[in-house]
């Protein structure tokens, strides 16, 4: 909750949030290395504070990079000074608006919540690309979600009117405050819906709910015991369903159904591929089969060593396990796919695998570990991987 006072700069968001241009005149500037600080006779740039981030606009053509407030005045930061003092200021309102929408949204959203489910907002969050409130209650189930967007786009048809004013804290005691805030000061801005709602607030907002258009809620998540609610309002509602309804419209066309047969063709899809899958496992293990025996017949000595481009470390895996089923040769394969060693025989050889690389991959910039009986690596290029694979094929050798 940020602290109302007399401040130094005219508040003129809080007069007519829907100002974007206004003359002005630079009271101070403070330069830095890099950048400027500014501070205006009248400003409508709203400085970030109470979970809302601060606006974004121009001062004389000059990009506003940030706004803030600090001891009773409001600081524009801006790349270079303006060359002069009475300076043309423009808000951005898109982002402006888009932040009134929100804002506005969570208060409707938090007050049906409480109203509705004893749910309490302890923090809220309005981000570029997420919006949420944290609520005290530790989950809703699917109908409570549909309940609360229900009643919440009710309000907004309705097109009730929302107030602003300031009022002493004396009054504000009078008042059915959702939570009074701990605030410094004489004075405390109040945002008033109209039956709904009446809150202590210093951010911007629209006028009647009928501006917030629409409302979604997107999601929910577990957080300290609460419940983190994502929603959208307005804009951002309508841009999300244009995207999500050009992405159901693509996928519908390429699978030559509509919207609502496309959960069935996906069904379908997954349970084709899930036996697909079998199949092909199936398969790999039959020629797996096949390749163990061809590397154990044509490989007369004690160790069979062989690279393969295609296969990964779990494949490998596979086909050195069959091997030291059928015969006592140590298996060294390598897969240059994943830049991964195996190395693997049946217990009948006195090597300690595991020990081996415990003593002597950290020389060859490799990581891994294993058992007297297997032992796998990883390395971060095929060079050490190499390296280490003739060290042990030598190593392996004087052991034998």
């Amino acid at each position: 909750m940020e602290r109302i006072e007399k401040l130094m700069t005219k508040k003129l968001y809080y007069e007519n949030p829907y100002l974007t241009n206004w003359k002005t005149t630079v009271t101070k500037m403070i330069k830095k290395e890099d950048f400027c600080l500014v501070t205006l006779e009248e400003t409508a740039f709203y400085p970030e504070g109470g979970g809302q981030p601060s606006d974004s606009g121009q001062i004389d053509n000059i990009q506003v990079l940030d706004v803030y407030q600090e001891a009773g005045e409001v600081y524009h930061k801006l790349p270079h000074p303006p060359e002069n003092l009475t300076v043309e200021c423009q808000i951005d309102w898109k982002l402006r608006y888009d932040h009134m929408q929100q804002h506005t949204g969570q208060h409707l959203l938090s007050a049906i919540c409480n109203e509705e489910y004893d749910a309490h907002t302890s923090s809220f969050h309005l981000g570029k690309d997420t919006v949420s409130i944290d609520l005290s209650v530790p989950e809703f189930n699917a109908d409570q979600l549909l309940h609360i967007e229900n009643k919440v786009n009710k309000a907004i048809y309705e097109n009730r009117e929302i107030r602003t004013y300031f009022v002493s804290k004396e009054q504000a005691s009078t008042l059915p405050l959702r939570k009074t805030p701990d605030v410094e000061g004489d004075e405390m801005r109040i945002v008033e819906i109209d039956g709904i709602d009446t809150s202590a607030c210093a951010g911007t907002h629209v006028s009647r709910t009928g501006e917030l258009r629409v409302m979604k809620l997107l999601k929910t998540e577990k957080s300290k015991g609460n419940t983190r609610v994502y929603f959208i309002f307005g804009g951002r509602a309508l841009e999300d369903y244009q995207a999500t309804h050009n992405v159901l419209t693509i996928l519908a066309n390429k699978h030559s159904t509509n919207r609502e047969g496309l959960i069935g063709k996906i069904t379908k899809i997954e349970v084709d591929n899930k036996q697909f899958q079998r199949e092909i496992e199936e398969l790999k293990g039959k020629l797996n089969h096949f390749l163990a025996q061809e590397l154990i017949q044509t490989h007369n000595d004690t160790i069979i060593i062989e690279s393969f481009d295609e296969k990964a470390l779990k494949e490998l895996q596979g086909i050195a396990k069959q091997i030291n089923e059928a015969s006592n040769q140590c298996v060294i394969f390598t897969s240059t796919l994943e830049s991964k060693l195996l190395i693997s025989h049946n217990g009948t050889l006195p090597i300690e695998c595991g020990k081996l690389f415990k003593q002597e991959l950290k020389n060859y910039n490799g990581k891994g570990g294993g058992n007297n009986t297997t032992a796998q690596a990883a390395f971060d290029n095929l060079e050490d991987m190499e390296a280490f694979k003739s060290f042990l094929e030598t190593k392996i050798k004087e052991y034998l």
